[in-house]
């Protein structure tokens, strides 16, 4: 397979307005029941999906509003389910079953992070015993932490988003005091952002029972975990170096040598039938048996940044959930401005009380990066299109090259905190 195409030196600098303070009101909506120890995926959705969003979500089959001067929706989707959003205004552009409960692969790891990132400064260190890595899911993707050896909690990050390391998830849940805890609190923190489809049961989105989210809920995640610097930066970056495993050399000296990990979203690293994505900036993929392949991605384009996610497509083309994104990129940006929305991402529980904070800080760093990471090579994927000339930015960060307009109340009401400002970096 001829190597994905390399966009290491293609990156943003992305800035954070100032958001005003408004009262927000989530819409009055119904969610699903919990999902009961029997509850298995099936064939085709309920009748009585969640509200929450508006009651078109709640609806099954393809939610459109195809008036006059709307493009045509791609004809070859076949994912049971999937949303397109406006990432600032949150306004739902289409979706597909968007509230249909579906297990989530590593998906859900997008929720452990926005859980768990904040809490440990990246530069601390964990030395791993056996018992961070003894309940690691038989056939579980790895990024290869060893017993015994060294790993700052930046290093554990990249292993989380690039590789979907579930022995990095491991690792990272034993420090936050233990799996059981963490999926409290993944499943609390999901409450509050008003997620209501999603279930987490392991932490690392491993196929469990009664383990679900929905495409709705995804997005919505995903549109609260990119508020945050650190997680921008990890889902951004498309290759890194590891930390190997401890030897000795010829003279008897301990050497720990580093190796390349590359990020395993597709439209993000490109594969070899799949380019890059134009405007591409992360999220995160997912694959497990039960599940099928699932993604949410973000890109931007033209001042237009966009949410897509696709869970378990039927056809079983290789890459099919990238393609099938893609084609729902394409269509959201060639319908942004021109279709009316059929739903809206709601904002979390608690933003009416984060936005009365004043000096509160939306950059969600965890701990204080600093200036960049100089072994890893973040990007935003491909330049985004602009005018005629097809050359334009992404949305995208590089440690320590954030640009604040100035600082602002975490907010979200149909106004997402993105840049109001962005600056293209020069390409060297």
């Amino acid at each position: 397979m001829p190597a994905p195409k390399k966009t290491s030196r293609r990156a943003l600098l992305v800035t954070s307005a100032v958001v005003s303070s408004l009262a927000l009101t989530a819409p009055v909506s119904h969610a699903a029941p919990k999902p009961s120890p029997s509850t298995s995926p099936s064939a085709t959705p309920p009748a009585d999906m969640s509200t929450v969003g508006g009651e078109r979500l709640g609806q099954a089959g393809t939610q459109a509003n195809l008036a006059s001067g709307v493009p045509v929706l791609p004809k070859d989707l076949t994912a049971r389910s999937w949303v397109i959003a406006d990432a600032e205004s949150g306004d739902v552009l289409a979706a597909h079953n968007a509230h249909w409960r579906l297990p989530p692969a590593s998906t859900m790891k997008m929720l452990f992070a926005d859980t768990v990132l904040p809490k440990f400064p990246r530069s601390v260190e964990r030395k791993v015993v056996p018992s961070d890595l003894a309940d690691v899911g038989s056939g579980s993707s790895m990024v290869g932490i060893k017993e015994g050896e060294t790993y700052s909690v930046h290093d554990l990050w990249l292993g989380v988003f690039l590789r979907s390391g579930n022995d990095a998830v491991h690792v990272l849940s034993k420090m936050n005091g233990g799996i059981a805890k963490t999926v409290k609190e993944m499943n609390e923190h999901a409450e509050e952002l008003q997620a209501l489809d999603t279930y987490a049961v392991s932490p690392d989105g491993y196929d469990a029972p009664r383990q679900v989210s929905s495409a709705y809920d995804l997005t919505l995640i995903a549109r609260s975990g990119l508020q945050k610097k650190d997680f921008r930066e990890y889902c951004s970056t498309v290759t890194a170096k590891f930390p190997g495993q401890t030897t000795k050399n010829k003279k008897g000296k301990s050497v720990r040598e580093s190796f390349e990990i590359q990020n395993t979203n597709r439209l993000l690293a490109g594969d070899s039938d799949i380019p890059v994505y134009q405007g591409i900036a992360g999220v995160k993929n997912g694959n497990t048996t039960n599940a099928g392949a699932t993604f949410t991605g973000v890109a931007e384009r033209n001042g237009k940044v966009l949410l897509v996610t696709v869970m378990n497509p039927e056809k079983s083309e290789h890459n099919e959930v990238y393609k099938e994104t893609a084609r729902l990129f394409d269509w959201g940006f060639q319908a942004a401005g021109k279709v009316q929305p059929v739903g809206e991402l709601v904002p979390p529980k608690g933003a009416a009380q984060a936005s009365a904070q004043p000096g509160a800080n939306d950059s969600g760093q965890a701990g204080g990066a600093g200036d960049g990471e100089k072994s890893s090579k973040s990007a935003v994927g491909a330049s985004a299109a602009s005018g005629s000339t097809g050359i334009g930015v992404a949305l995208g960060i590089t440690g320590g090259a954030l640009v604040l307009l100035a600082a602002g109340a975490f907010l979200i009401n149909r106004r997402w905190p993105l840049p109001d400002l962005v600056r293209r970096r020069g390409r060297s």
